[in-house]
């Protein structure tokens, strides 16, 4: 059966956001293990346990696309044009002094890094606000100061209680305080699809002066652009510092703000994602999707 043929079918399908990214992510696994095989839309239908009908659907709400686009966008050619495509207009946008090519689809970020003793005193008299809400990733903890979002990371395997500890062991002298309103205004804003206009983000963050430099490389890599660990290392000045970048990028406290799912590997195989590969394949999608320039 062709990956463009389509089944009617009275199943039901859920319309909860963390039960779509569930089942993308599903068969961002599969095809990724089945990848010589050239699975069809009738094989990925089988083991989701939908119609080809409610496939289509489900992709085309989640991201916009159909499931053959879908497929085209998950292989290791595509990762490497897009290396390619994106390391001309980085290198020229870099020695400019500008953000990047795609600055107006991209949300504007800023960092601030906390003072030496602010690192010492490790949040001492913060007040975080914090709440567990759904993405198109999957549920994730958000923690925000009056000075801006300090920490924000997916559910994985562990519990969003877990993830409310990590909270407050990187920031052990802070006071914690649920806000699930306050809070899920700002993860709207953060995961807002379309060509809107997108509001400004400050982030307050806590590290070494090395990976503080490298998050903020980071902001240099726009919506639907990729780069590479040692791109990266060259930009700061450190092209010998290749794994000392990679390991900066794993540290990195804040996913999808600080878009460390936009570094590859040279070769332009995925490289590794603090909350998984299958994740950081299913937001590189999303993106390029929802910019259509890929």
């Amino acid at each position: 059966m062709s990956i463009n043929s389509l089944s009617d079918s009275a199943e039901p399908i859920s319309r909860d956001p963390l039960y779509d990214y569930q089942r993308i992510e599903a068969a961002i696994g599969y095809l990724r293990a089945n990848a010589i095989q050239q699975p069809s839309l009738a094989d990925l239908s089988k083991v989701l346990h939908l119609s080809e009908y409610h496939l289509q659907r489900l992709f085309t709400r989640w991201a916009g696309v159909s499931p053959k686009r879908f497929l085209q966008l998950l292989t290791l050619e595509h990762a490497k044009l897009q290396l390619a495509r994106s390391a001309d207009l980085l290198t020229a946008s870099h020695e400019v002094g500008l953000s990047g090519p795609g600055r107006l689809h991209d949300l504007f970020v800023t960092i601030e890094a906390v003072t030496p003793g602010e690192f010492k005193a490790r949040g001492e008299s913060l007040r975080i606000r914090y709440g567990v809400h759904p993405t198109p990733f999957g549920a994730c903890l958000i923690g925000e100061t009056t000075r801006g979002v300090c920490f924000l990371e997916f559910v994985t395997t562990q519990s969003s209680e877990s993830l409310r500890i990590a909270l407050q062991e990187r920031w052990p002298g802070a006071h914690l305080c649920p806000d699930l309103d306050g809070t899920a205004k700002t993860i709207k804003m953060i995961f807002a699809n379309g060509n809107t206009a997108k509001p400004a983000f400050n982030l307050l963050l806590q590290g070494t002066n090395f990976q503080v430099q490298v998050w903020r490389a980071l902001l240099r890599i726009p919506l639907g652009s990729v780069s590479s660990y040692a791109t990266v290392a060259r930009w700061i000045g450190r092209p010998k510092a290749v794994r000392a970048v990679g390991s900066a990028v794993g540290a990195n406290p804040i996913a999808w703000l600080i878009p460390c799912h936009r570094v590859l590997r040279s070769d332009g195989q995925l490289g590794g994602y603090h909350w998984g590969e299958e994740r950081k394949q299913a937001c590189l999608v999303w993106e390029a999707a929802s910019i259509n320039s890929v």
